[in-house]
């Protein structure tokens, strides 16, 4: 029996110390990637939260046969849907889709509302701003650009089909 257990082999303390310090290099490695990733996301937040909204009112506007107006307060930072005929549209976007649809959002404290311009008027100052989405699938012109940080986003809707898209600020 004692022979048995002399043959044993265990790890020894050198070998446990190289490996914990190796595990602690490569977390040492990845903390800016996670930081990185931490901070990109309010601005990735209020970029898809503005866009599904914007999405949600076209959407909406054509299923109902309604205008649809979705209103900015950008001293608030404040999003929300409004429509004439709320009833049918929440009735309509239960049955086209499971889960609720974003109607509202407010963007977190490290965004900035830098310009707001609907229609070619500056509304950044503004209490209230409202882009509306026709029946047809049009909808006003409307380009928000957003900063935080270093980071700059440029939203806008296309006049003729009414879709929003984003990209970087160039």
């Amino acid at each position: 029996m004692r022979l048995h257990r002399a043959n044993l082999r265990a790890f020894t303390l050198m070998e446990i110390m190289m490996v914990v310090a190796i595990i602690g290099l490569v977390l040492a490695m990845g903390i800016p990637s996670i930081l990185l990733t931490l901070h990109q996301g309010p601005m990735r937040k209020a970029v898809n939260d503005t866009l599904e909204i914007c999405s949600h009112a076209r959407a909406q506007a054509i299923l109902n046969n309604t205008t649809m107006t979705v209103v900015f307060h950008p001293q608030t930072r404040e999003i929300a849907l409004n429509s004439d005929s709320s009833a049918t549209t929440n009735d309509v976007s239960q049955t086209v889709s499971n889960s609720q649809p974003l109607n509202s959002t407010q963007f977190d404290i490290s965004i900035g509302i830098e310009m707001l311009d609907i229609n070619l008027q500056e509304y950044k100052d503004a209490d209230e701003a409202r882009v509306r989405f026709f029946p047809n699938g049009t909808s006003d012109e409307m380009t928000l650009v957003l900063h935080s940080g270093d980071e700059w986003r440029k939203i806008s809707t296309e006049l003729t089909t009414g879709i929003t898209s984003a990209g970087p600020m160039q």
